[in-house]
């Protein structure tokens, strides 16, 4: 976790190892929120670019038998 500064016009910068991680460049849309006691970022993504994200993820799960 890394701190940031808030500048005196509210404005903060994203360290640039998390823009790396997350692909946040100049003109990324994102998400404010406010959860319980904190702010959250969430990066805009097209959904087109979206498409096949959770290839290869394992949907076997256990199933109650009134749930099948």
């Amino acid at each position: 976790m890394e701190a940031v500064k808030v500048s005196p016009k509210y404005q903060v910068v994203i360290p640039a190892e998390i823009r790396k991680s997350l692909g946040i460049r100049p003109g990324t849309k994102v998400y404010v929120l406010q959860y319980e006691n904190r702010i959250e970022y969430i990066p805009v993504k097209d959904m087109k670019k979206m498409r096949g994200f959770l290839k290869g993820i394992d949907t076997r799960i256990e199933r109650e038998k009134d749930r099948v």
